[in-house]
């Protein structure tokens, strides 16, 4: 071994001693692992998004199905000062607080239905938004029943409340906030505010009815997010000239697969699901042709049936969809800044 090989060699076995002993002072030593800590967490702080934006601001803190991998459907859309929610499945709170969104600026949660997987989040995103300073109480608005939804979730809660605002003080946490109010809407503007329109529009979500999907339209910049449907007229003539569509997505390819090989072992009851959910979501091969006849700018999907856990399913749903479009995940975040058309995209 030459004379500069044994140089590099203790080099490297250096850098790697040096390496050890700073992982083991991180991990292995109270003082390193406080100090790390208080990194970590500032570093958390540091990360909060703005409460406002020259735009839209569109957050996916929900891009799954009842079937497991993702948190379950919700949109955060953020308009000026203003942010609004359409949909909170389960695990959906938990993403927006792990990305920081600003969840005291909450105005109203919009449902598109009330499938379970659109409607479980609500408790923790109530409670989130209400400990972070939301001023008014959380509006849910959506299709009939949603009072039933609202009463049935404000009386489950009335001890919670109780408690944490004992805990915590008045002050803190106003009891009035915490309870949540409930609004019947149709087929229109269903608020209108600060130069924002958000448009309810029916959809065809069979046998679940009504069912709507959303347009929002602030300072020339729009975004429609389809809630769970097929392919209708009414959904073609709201997006129509959109810069964003954000839209649910089935793989009959990956479903199809699921139930033949359910149908194989015996399991005739997934098998029956597996042969269901088809009939009331848009299938992939669907939404490159609806992009095209609508002229939106830029087409995503969410909601994903089954939500893609690995390379080779998210290959499969990217064979049936045209190229560009975006495979959102929970975190995924658009920004449509006013007076362009840029969108830009990141993902976590």
């Amino acid at each position: 071994m030459g004379k500069a090989v044994r140089i590099v060699v203790a080099a490297v076995i250096g850098l790697a001693l040096i390496a050890g002993l700073a992982a083991y002072y991180v991990l292995g030593t109270r003082h390193g692992q406080n100090l790390a800590l208080e990194r970590a967490t500032a570093g958390i702080a540091a990360r909060a998004v703005p409460a406002e934006y020259d735009g839209l601001r569109v957050f996916v803190c929900g891009s799954g199905s009842p079937l497991p991998g993702r948190a379950q459907a919700c949109v955060a859309v953020t308009a000026g000062a203003s942010l609004y929610l359409v949909d909170s499945g389960a695990g959906s709170a938990a993403v927006m607080q792990l990305h920081g969104q600003p969840m005291g600026h909450l105005r109203a949660l919009l449902l598109t239905h009330l499938h379970s997987d659109h409607i479980t989040g609500i408790p923790d995103m109530n409670l989130a938004s209400w400990v972070r300073g939301r001023g008014e109480p959380m509006r849910i608005l959506g299709p009939a029943g949603v009072d039933r939804v609202v009463g049935g979730y404000n009386e489950v809660l009335a001890l919670d409340r109780g408690f944490r605002v004992a805990h915590h003080g008045i002050h803190l946490l106003a009891p009035e906030l915490g309870v949540m109010h409930a609004a019947t809407v149709e087929p229109g503007i269903v608020v209108e505010e600060n130069g924002l329109v958000i448009t309810a529009f029916a959809v065809n979500h069979e046998p679940i009815t009504p069912a709507y999907g959303y347009r929002f339209d602030y300072r020339g910049r729009s975004v429609v997010v389809s809630g769970d449907t097929v392919v209708t007229d009414s959904l073609e003539a709201a997006a129509r000239g959109a810069d964003l569509l954000l839209h649910d997505v089935l793989s009959m390819r990956i479903v199809g697969t699921m139930q033949a090989a359910a149908t194989a072992v015996g399991a005739s009851r997934a098998a029956k699901i597996f042969s269901d959910i088809p009939t009331y979501h848009a299938h992939a091969v669907e939404l490159g042709p609806l992009a095209a006849r609508t002229g939106v700018r830029m087409l995503a999907v969410y909601h994903f049936v089954p939500p893609p856990t690995n390379y080779l399913m998210e290959r499969i749903y990217r064979h049936d969809l045209p190229d560009g479009t975006v495979l959102t995940r929970d975190g995924t975040e658009f920004k449509l800044p006013a007076g362009s058309t840029a969108i830009h995209v990141t993902h976590p």
